[in-house]
């Protein structure tokens, strides 16, 4: 339904990617600050001008049609709604501009704000609404216009926590039943997750990796990934059931050959003062180079051999009595690693 070609060069970062996405399917952009994700997305939209390549959607060239005249639905992450008109006027904005009548126009758009719960505010001016509400009237402009393609920039960032809850909620359903094509850009790993059906990760102004969420969970290939999905992740040279790292030797449970991936979570990593009884395959002296809270428990920076992230609880930490500079033992069990192909 929708395939691109992105090329945007600008002085000193140049954008080059191929985006597809089926009819019904939720694609996300990921990546870092100044990957061009954002770009990307207004590249889509008409709003930044292409150095390169092609836009069709529904077999039809896009790319050198204005903005205006794209069949796009937009949300923005400051949700952009005017000031000045009511949720409902803001909502039959789209259509009106399309020609149809205002009447009809603000018939449609009081269905739309009912479909998303705020039959209740048809009047309400923007300054009126909750962060949460701004957003679902936000959403309902875009899919107003009976858009083919639906791009979303950011589209919770600007919530808080509890809000962000109910409404990733409430937008997965509506792209559920949405049965254009969608392209969502964001910083959380948990949108993500929750909303997309494949990812695309942008890093450098390129594609990285891609694939569903699961297999972009399981198989990060590069360090902002495995961050994002929160792994350590290290690459080596296999032999067998060996990895051999910067000079480390692990042992991992898969057998392979040659160049892999090797990947860990934090919660895998256990630490201990002095060099534990038995012989553990996988155990190194590291030094602690940083503690910091992390959810109910805290994450361990280690420097050794390799680096490597811990997540202990505050129990251990007390046990242990662990400091930034101490000296510690990492131990890490065979079966909790994961080795895949370079």
């Amino acid at each position: 339904m929708l395939s691109a070609r992105l090329v945007v060069e600008r002085e000193r970062f140049r954008l080059d990617i191929v985006i597809d996405a089926a009819a019904g399917e939720v694609v996300a952009l990921l990546g870092p600050n100044g990957a061009g994700k954002t770009t990307a997305l207004r590249a889509l939209a008409g709003l930044v001008r292409l150095s390169h390549g092609e836009i069709v959607l529904d077999g039809e060239p896009i790319h050198e049609r204005p903005a205006e005249r794209r069949s796009i639905g937009m949300v923005f992450q400051d949700y952009l709604l005017f000031p000045h008109l009511s949720a409902l006027d803001n909502v039959a904005f789209g259509p009106r501009c399309q020609g149809t009548p205002k009447a009809r126009a603000r018939v449609g758009a009081r269905e739309w704000l009912e479909r998303i719960g705020l039959k209740d505010h048809l009047h309400a001016r923007p300054h009126e609404l909750s962060g949460g509400q701004a957003q679902r009237v936000a959403l309902a402009r875009a899919l107003a216009v009976r858009p083919r393609l639906l791009l979303l920039d950011e589209p919770l960032a600007a919530l808080d926590a509890h809000t962000r809850l109910e409404i990733r909620a409430g937008l997965r359903r509506h792209l559920e039943e949405f049965d254009g094509a969608a392209v969502l850009v964001t910083h959380d790993p948990l949108d993500a997750m929750v909303l997309a059906d494949r990812l695309v990760v942008v890093e450098n102004g390129s594609i990285v990796q891609e694939g569903t969420p699961a297999e972009v969970a399981r198989h990060p290939r590069t360090d902002y990934v495995a961050r994002l999905v929160g792994l350590n992740l290290y690459r080596g040279t296999a032999a067998g059931h060996q990895v051999t790292i910067d000079g480390l030797t692990l042992s991992v449970a898969e057998e392979l050959e040659g160049p892999v991936f090797v990947a860990f979570p934090p919660s895998a990593v256990a630490l201990f003062r002095g060099r534990p009884d038995g012989t553990p395959r996988n155990l190194w002296a590291a030094r602690i180079a940083g503690i910091e809270r992390h959810g109910d428990q805290f994450r361990v920076g280690l420097d050794g051999p390799i680096s490597v992230s811990a997540d202990v609880t505050a129990a251990a930490v007390a046990e242990l009595d662990l400091l930034p500079g101490q000296e510690v033992w990492v131990a890490v069990k065979a079966t909790e690693t994961h080795a895949y192909p370079a």
